[in-house]
């Protein structure tokens, strides 16, 4: 899978546009705890990352590969993916 598009969610969540037009949900809170990944805590740091196409990373050094966002990933309805990242989007300008 080549990675099209990722938009970093409020929920430590990442909304995922494959080159083939699949479009998912990736969980990372299941990674946090890990050393590397534990500065994402900070929802700054985890807004900042790095679209390598086969490969998401961040400043901290963290990364996930194409294949295990593929492996793990909940793919979803356009119309779900589009519901999720509005309310995220909602969310964010209701805290302005």
């Amino acid at each position: 899978m080549n990675i099209a598009e990722v938009i970093p969610q409020d929920n430590y969540m990442l909304y995922i546009k494959s080159e083939g037009g699949e479009i998912g949900l990736f969980d990372v809170k299941p990674y946090l705890d890990s050393e590397v990944f534990s500065p994402l805590k900070d929802k700054a740091e985890f807004a900042q990352l790095y679209n390598g196409k086969y490969f998401i990373e961040w400043d901290c050094g963290a990364d996930l590969s194409a294949d295990t966002i593929e492996a793990r990933w909940k793919t979803v309805s356009v119309a779900a993916a589009q519901q999720n990242v509005s309310a995220d989007f909602d969310d964010a300008a209701a805290a302005s």
